[in-house]
């Protein structure tokens, strides 16, 4: 009976490492954001990882989408903490049901960052003053 109860306990924390390892190591989805580093700060009581923001500006003057991510390389979060005031583009992959908080707060984890170098242009034509009409330059003014 106790053999049975050590081969099931084993068996569950062989099951959990596996869950971890699977969560930790297949992503959901991939891809890049772009925008302004808002924050990045290491947090936790236990487990400390590094936790931050960006601010997504579509074009100027509309309001920025926040987007939250985890960083758990020491040496990611270095070059996100020295691009600080510049645009940039954050590489991540999507890890659905860490089981804990411990790898990081979101479920996006970036992985690569580089500087941004070409600056967004307002999608807005440049309106040009109108035109004085010969008609109205024609008539002189009244007194």
């Amino acid at each position: 009976m106790l053999r049975a109860v050590f081969i099931f306990l084993g068996l569950l924390v062989l099951t959990l490492l596996a869950w971890v390892w699977i969560t930790l190591n297949w992503s959901y989805s991939e891809g890049e954001r772009a925008g302004y580093v808002q924050k990045l700060s290491r947090k936790g009581w236990l487990c400390k990882t590094w936790e931050g923001e960006i601010a997504m500006v579509t074009m100027p003057g509309a309001i920025p989408d926040r987007f939250e991510f985890s960083v758990r390389d020491d040496a990611i979060a270095a070059k996100i903490n020295a691009m600080a005031g510049q645009r940039v583009v954050l590489v991540y992959a999507q890890h659905k049901f860490v089981p804990s908080k411990c790898f990081g707060e979101t479920e996006y984890f970036v992985t690569d960052v580089h500087a941004m170098t070409e600056h967004p242009v307002s999608p807005a034509p440049a309106v040009a003053p109108p035109l004085a009409s010969p008609a109205a330059e024609a008539v002189p003014p009244t007194r």
